[in-house]
């Protein structure tokens, strides 16, 4: 999987980003790139995980959010699910004409009993190697963000990714660290510190979540 394959209306939504911050128009190519690999993931139905520490854990929270639920378009549950669900007994039924189809995602930074117990038993650097051993199987994706692009953790987890047969998305800051030598599409974003870097970062989201849903449910 190299991530390289456009999909409109992909273009023209990363034409509009552009269009609304111009400072991203050398990452537009990578943009693309990295929705196609999402695409192509969501329609396998594998889980796209995603990592990051501070408020990059906070946009890896996000992004999950995006994926799991409606985000610009409306995604009503298939039929066959919509009459499983009204035709039991129980309170699920009343939920059918709420519930939403989602796109399969974990954000690897939520979990505090989880995150406590790998950083007391097995160390800082395997928070989220860990989590990809537990939940990732060949083919799923691995979305790492990380203003610098070496945060030790988010390296180890998208080389840990690498190694099981993952696809890897990075999104870091103009430099790439380590992460742009791992990782086989890589976003790096201007910025000169990490609150730039962090605010660059969201709209780009923004932008793959939405190639994502108008691909899936437009």
């Amino acid at each position: 999987m190299t991530g390289t394959e456009v999909i409109d209306p992909c273009t023209g939504i990363v034409s509009a980003l552009v269009l609304r911050s111009p400072e991203l128009a050398g990452c537009a190519e990578d943009i693309l790139a990295g929705a196609g690999m999402l695409i192509e993931g969501a329609r396998r139905g594998v889980t796209i995980l995603s990592c990051g520490n501070g408020g990059s854990a906070a946009d890896a929270d996000h992004l999950v959010a995006e994926l799991m639920k409606g985000f610009l378009l409306p995604r009503p549950l298939a039929e066959s699910d919509r009459q499983r669900l009204e035709t039991t007994t129980g309170p699920a039924a009343g939920l059918s004409d709420r519930l939403q189809r989602g796109i399969r995602a974990i954000s690897l930074a939520s979990n505090v009993a989880l995150l406590t117990a790998i950083l007391n038993d097995l160390g800082p650097d395997a928070v989220f190697a860990q989590q990809v051993v537990g939940y990732g199987k060949a083919g799923d994706v691995l979305i790492c963000l990380s203003t610098s692009g070496s945060s030790r953790n988010v390296v180890a987890a998208a080389s840990t990714a690498k190694a099981m047969g993952l696809a890897t998305l990075a999104l870091t800051g103009p430099g790439g660290g380590l992460l742009k030598d791992i990782c086989d599409v890589s976003i790096r974003v201007p910025g000169n510190d990490s609150g730039q870097i962090q605010d660059a970062h969201r709209p780009v989201i923004h932008a793959l979540c939405a190639c994502v849903e108008s691909v899936m449910f437009g």
